[in-house]
């Protein structure tokens, strides 16, 4: 069953669309193409809401933590903001210091999106045309996010064309917390992450270019591992330093294989909920949360304190339009840009 309720904001109507099923019950708003809510049963049945957000629609007007946004048209960093193609240069907004982060100051987090399709099965489409020019980027991006829940997986689908070439990496940034939203942190959260190898970042956060072997490190997720184990010998690039545990890990994994195919895994043992990422994009963004501490929450958690959620954005690689043996993420016109990506619920 899907309902919609329209809200005025900031001149503009938002609309939230609950998709209900037997099993759970997610939420949606045009307000960013975002995920709001997503409710699931426990080992014993227990719903609880297993994805962070704002307090209220207002407050996700010019947000900074991206929370359950579709982020683009090129999510992550850019070194000084910077483009080259086809020989042209282009100079994108710098939103992020000196460096452009997720699409700019105004990506597409904080566009409204038209709901194309909301139809009885509980599929629900939000598009968007973002001229030539917004934000520094070349071409008219024509894009369509498209969320699937069924109660037992979430899918979500981001397909986009152009009129001239332009850089495009779109992902979804929601926020999640197997024990539930409210519950704490997601330091004894099991993870998994099937891929060998990280790209190591500068003190700015932004790819040195090396592919490093996660072996021996504390990135080395091959096999399931509590989130919390190694956090502490985080290097936090920022500041130059071994992490005490205050920043935690944001970065990105280089995934094995190709195609469709399992990712990520994540499990509470507390609850029981396992959460199954699979993905068609070479890598992921796993974000833990570090910079989360008294950042306002939707009820009942009043705030969130560091290490509250993690994020799982699969997609090509930061700032690859400057280093040439990444994945690139050129898109030309007459192609499509195809990302799509499922979360499997389980409980044990």
């Amino acid at each position: 069953m899907i309902e919609k309720t329209t809200s005025a904001l900031v001149n503009h109507d938002v609309e939230v669309i609950t998709i209900s099923t037997g099993a759970g019950t997610a939420v949606l708003t045009n307000l960013g193409a975002r995920l709001l809510e997503l409710h699931l049963p426990d080992r014993n049945g227990k719903l609880a809401d297993i994805v962070l957000q704002r307090p209220s629609l207002a407050d996700l007007v010019d947000d900074d933590t991206y929370m359950g946004s579709t982020a683009g048209r090129c999510a992550n960093r850019i070194r000084g903001g910077e483009l080259r193609i086809d020989g042209t240069d282009h100079q994108l907004s710098l939103n992020e210091g000196s460096h452009h982060l997720h699409g700019g100051t105004h990506g597409f987090d904080q566009q409204i999106w038209a709901v194309t399709s909301d139809g009885a099965d509980a599929e629900v489409t939000f598009s968007r045309v973002s001229p030539g020019g917004e934000e520094g980027y070349p071409g008219v991006l024509t894009t369509d996010v498209t969320y699937r829940f069924d109660g037992a997986s979430l899918s979500i689908q981001i397909r986009a064309t152009t009129d001239a070439s332009t850089v495009v990496n779109i992902v979804n940034h929601s926020y999640f917390n197997l024990a539930g939203h409210e519950s704490g942190d997601v330091l004894g959260h099991l993870l998994q992450v099937h891929g060998s190898y990280y790209t190591p970042v500068d003190a700015e956060l932004l790819p040195t270019g090396e592919i490093r072997a996660v072996a021996g490190t504390p990135y080395d997720f091959r096999e399931p591992t509590a989130i919390g184990a190694r956090i502490h010998d985080v290097v936090n690039a920022a500041a130059g330093r071994v992490s005490s545990g205050d920043v935690g890990y944001d970065h990105n994994w280089v995934l094995a294989g190709t195609g469709m195919r399992e990712v990520v895994r994540v499990s509470d043992p507390g609850s029981g909920r396992t959460m199954t990422l699979s993905a068609d994009q070479p890598g992921v963004q796993i974000y833990t949360g570090g910079y989360l501490a008294d950042v306002s929450a939707k009820a009942p958690a009043g705030k969130y304190a560091a290490f509250a959620g993690f994020t799982l954005e699969t997609q090509t690689f930061p700032d690859a339009v400057h280093h040439s043996h990444f994945p690139q993420r050129v898109l030309h016109p007459g192609e499509t840009y195809l990302h799509r990506m499922r979360f499997d619920f389980t409980t044990a």
